[in-house]
């Protein structure tokens, strides 16, 4: 009998997450399957295991969005993909057939699919993606499984939110609250725009992490600091950007103050409304003109240039790689991740 393949699973939010065999996946009509090289471990990982996407996120379930792999099969329909094309996709797919697919923003379809949250993610040896003619992303030889998997998620969102959705400009101060895997990302994508990046975290080694990726200035976040009042005095009068790549009330407020007139904040952190919906200063946001904008992910038709910099060497991503683990030992760390120290991305290779 066919043993299926081994996935990383959970069975109630915040419970214990174990490593079991499911059946194999098949292909659905205009979709795909593939079979996962690697997984980058994202703090949205944990949000989905905590349960702060409950409702799309049914139970028992595979966690896992960022994904490099191999197309094992294909379903009716699709025509741009094969058996054997080595792929990605956003973790945001759209549905293909919407008019914000048809113009390229899929990221905002309002019948997307995420894998991982919707339904069962790359956790696992193999995944299945829908609508593929829409959402997969070829990748070029000379990017590896593990550089191509943080494109999935951190790497293209912090991409978008610098370069598409704040702008940034050479010369331009900017703030990263937050230097995980999509705040080093945000780091290093300001950086190459020529930007001067000021980042800010709880841990010395995610803040020497941040100076390797670019930074010019790093601040140790920590209780008691009032951290606006470090960012105006080291900007001379505030960032131009900001980018709360973290997700909690405090620093989205840290983040919006730490701006000077007219600045630009970026959520790209998620804000789950645990307690209530987070508090923002609006009263700053609407005195100072402030912008306020939201990312959510990249869609595939995006890729393209952000790979061709990635190609060139300009963005490193491979410098922002920690460790490369199994199926087991990424379960181990899922359920901590949100307090655990962190100096750069891990990825899950369920081949190990």
């Amino acid at each position: 009998m066919d043993p299926g393949v081994r996935a990383m699973t959970f069975d109630e939010f915040g419970g214990p997450v174990t490593v079991r065999d499911l059946p194999d996946p098949a292909a659905p009509p205009g979709g795909v399957v593939v079979t996962v090289h690697a997984s980058g471990l994202c703090l949205s990982d944990w949000h989905a295991w905590a349960g702060h996407d409950d409702d799309i996120t049914s139970l028992p379930h595979v966690p896992g969005h960022e994904l490099a792999g191999v197309v094992a099969a294909v379903g009716s329909g699709v025509e741009r993909w094969q058996v054997g094309d080595r792929v990605t996709s956003p973790f945001v797919c759209g549905c293909g057939r919407c008019g914000w697919c048809r113009s390229g923003q899929s990221q905002v379809c309002p019948d997307q699919t995420q894998p991982g949250f919707s339904h069962a993610g790359s956790f696992a040896e193999q995944v299945v993606l829908h609508a593929a003619d829409t959402n997969l992303v070829a990748i070029p030889d000379d990017v590896d499984d593990a550089t191509a998997a943080s494109l999935g998620c951190r790497f293209a969102t912090a991409y978008r939110a610098v370069a598409g959705r704040a702008r940034v400009r050479a010369g331009e101060q900017v703030v990263v609250v937050g230097a995980g895997g999509v705040g080093l990302s945000a780091v290093m994508v300001a950086a190459a725009l020529g930007a001067h990046v000021v980042a800010v975290d709880r841990y010395d080694g995610a803040l020497e992490a941040a100076r390797r990726a670019g930074a010019e200035q790093t601040v140790l976040a920590r209780d008691g600091l009032d951290l606006p009042a470090v960012v105006h005095e080291v900007t001379g009068g505030g960032a131009h950007v900001s980018v709360d790549a973290v997700g909690s009330e405090r620093t989205c407020a840290d983040a919006v103050l730490s701006l000077r007139r007219r600045g630009r904040h970026v959520q790209v952190g998620l804000l789950p409304p645990v307690g209530g919906h987070p508090r923002v200063p609006m009263a700053r946001v609407i005195g100072w003109e402030l912008d306020v904008l939201g990312s959510h992910g990249m869609a595939a038709a995006d890729y393209p240039d952000l790979l061709a910099l990635v190609g060139a060497g300009t963005l490193r991503l491979r410098d922002l790689l920690d460790r490369v683990v199994g199926l087991a030992e990424g379960a181990r760390l899922l359920p901590g991740l949100h307090d655990t120290p962190r100096a750069g991305m891990v990825v899950v290779d369920p081949r190990r």
